[in-house]
């Protein structure tokens, strides 16, 4: 095994609190109470963090650093179908995809909910029932989103989670790595 350090910090700390901001407000919390609210202003602001600092953070952060183009989202994919063992030390394309679909629905989520706070959108029947299906669309995508990473945890070897929570990949030795 070989230990590569590959999430900084705050890319920790983002995730986990996203996680923990947006399970709270989609499955604990009372959509009508202020709470709820205030979490989801909670929410878009890391997500402005994480926009920031996929922009000025460092390289394995950056959105310049992980938006794969077509070809490399067709290899992964000719990797999983043809059960080729190839990791990539940051995401892998299709996570890359993921994640800018997570942040885009999170941001519309957070636009309509602030939509429906305002005299001029209370109680309007589109805003709220945009703001219902974009959370059942992210609940599908983290959905996905988990059973892709448990996934290729077990195709690749490599523990996803756990290097998401210590920042190291761990990848075996006898795995092709894409850098």
């Amino acid at each position: 095994m070989t230990s590569y350090k590959i999430w900084d910090p705050l890319v920790r700390v983002f995730h986990w609190s996203l996680v923990a901001g947006f399970t709270a407000n989609a499955l604990l919390i009372d959509d009508d109470s202020k709470l709820h609210e205030w979490i989801g202003y909670a929410v878009l602001a890391l997500v402005g963090v994480r926009i920031l600092w996929g922009i000025v953070g460092p390289k394995s952060a950056r959105f310049s650093s992980f938006l794969p183009g077509r070809e490399a989202v067709l290899d992964q994919v000719s990797d999983i179908a043809t059960r080729r063992r190839r990791t990539h030390l940051g995401h892998t394309p299709l996570g890359a995809l993921m994640i800018v679909n997570l942040l885009v629905t999170i941001l519309a989520i957070g636009a309509t909910g602030h939509l429906m706070t305002t005299s001029a959108f209370w109680g309007v029947e589109w805003v709220e029932e945009a703001h219902e299906a974009l959370v059942v669309w992210a609940e599908i995508s983290i959905a996905a989103h988990i059973a892709a990473v448990l996934l290729e945890s077990w195709r690749t070897g490599v523990n996803l989670p756990r290097a998401m929570l210590t920042g190291k990949k761990q990848v075996p030795d006898d795995i092709n790595l894409v850098k």
